[in-house]
């Protein structure tokens, strides 16, 4: 029980001091909240619904990561509550509120719910005929069934407007710092790849347990990459129709272009390392022939220079930006340096980098490809700093 409070004060005090995952757990809370009491009053003090319920439900459901996914989502859900709603009109003014008719609205309604353009929400036609249907079936004339049916839209519409305007109003999501978390969980992974690559090239150890190893680190940076895509979409779909990117303390967060040129990169890396880690499980056989421990030792060293570069990036930061891109452009030297003494090293040994059943020559070839890429994630930092 103590520890389970610990936790709650922990996370408590993170959603105070950071603006993390917490503070947009409680904002979204409160803001949900806020529009589900505003429509309920609307809906049950000063419109008189019947049904009031329909319009803290529909503005809790508007309530979405960005604006912009907020107001897609609320399009398509209306319509899919207008198509249910018109579906149950149809039918039941034809065939009266019995079985029967029934039958028929559940069988167009989930046909129709299937369909592509009412994406997340095509549910919800099934959902909305349903409700109608019971509304309908209480009435007991054919104008207050249409009156009802009508509400059911009117609510809705009530509760969508509500909820669209809270999260415009109160705190508008704007997520920029998305992209920046997928960068540094993608780096992190592959600082940690590149930090025990020249920890088995040192000892040489590179037998099945330390390639096991390297290719489960290699499928989590591939992971990592496709959850760093997510979080640069969600912070680009953040800034349409927000009007908190007008401020002058966000407007410089508002351009992701040098952010995907930077997670394109590392992408290519991290194929490139798993490339790599291959050739290196796939080399079992005792070297007699060459001396290659010199070879190795460079490699080391220059996967260490790398998994310097990968852990500033991993601490990626718009506000501190301009110093770790110095850094890294610093830290790029060094691994240049690093990749000389590796090429040296092959062509002072005479190692045969022809030989594929050697993995000498996928080092080398690797080695100047992984540096094209960290080179070019230093420079395109280096660049968005500097602008």
């Amino acid at each position: 029980m103590a520890g389970r409070l610990e936790n709650g004060r922990e996370w408590v005090a993170r959603a105070w001091h950071t603006s993390g995952h917490e503070r947009q757990t409680v904002l979204r809370i409160g803001k949900s909240g806020l529009a589900a009491t505003l429509s309920w009053w609307v809906a049950h003090d000063l419109v008189h619904a019947g049904s009031p319920a329909f319009a803290p439900f529909s503005a809790v459901l508007t309530m979405n990561v960005t604006i912009h996914r907020s107001l897609w989502q609320t399009l398509r859900y209306v319509a899919a509550v207008v198509v249910g709603v018109a579906v149950q009109a149809a039918i039941g003014f034809a065939a009266g509120p019995d079985l029967f008719a029934f039958v028929v609205v559940a069988l167009i309604a989930l046909t129709l719910s299937q369909s592509p353009a009412l994406g997340d929400q095509g549910p919800q036609v099934a959902t909305a005929a349903f409700f109608a249907f019971s509304v309908y079936s209480t009435a007991t004339t054919n104008v207050d069934r249409a009156m009802q049916l009508g509400q059911i839209v009117l609510l809705v519409l009530i509760g969508c407007g509500i909820g669209l305007l809270v999260n415009l109003v109160v705190a508008p999501p704007l997520r920029y710092r998305s992209a920046e978390e997928g960068l540094r969980v993608l780096a992190a992974e592959m600082e940690t790849l590149l930090d025990d690559m020249a920890d088995g090239l040192r000892s040489g150890d590179v037998g099945d347990e330390r390639a096991e190893r390297w290719r489960a680190a290699g499928e989590r940076g591939q992971a990592a990459v496709d959850q760093a895509r997510i979080g640069l979409r969600t912070a680009e779909n953040s800034l349409p129709f927000n009007p908190r990117r007008l401020l002058p303390a966000h407007r410089h967060h508002l351009a992701f272009d040098r952010y995907r040129q930077v997670l394109g990169a590392l992408e290519r890396a991290v194929y490139q390392l798993a490339s790599l880690t291959r050739s290196l499980g796939r080399w079992r056989e005792t070297e007699n022939t060459y001396t290659y421990a010199p070879a190795f030792e460079a490699y080391s060293d220059f996967a260490l220079r790398l998994r310097d570069i990968a852990h500033v990036v991993a601490e990626i930061d718009s506000d501190t930006l301009t110093a770790q891109a110095e850094e890294m452009s610093e830290q790029a030297a060094v691994a240049q340096k690093a990749l000389q003494a590796v090429l040296d090293a092959a062509r002072e040994h005479r190692l045969p980098l022809a030989d594929a059943s050697r993995p000498y020559g996928v080092l080398v070839v690797e080695a100047t490809r992984l540096m094209e890429e960290f080179q070019h994630t230093c420079d395109v930092l280096r660049d968005t700093a500097d602008a």
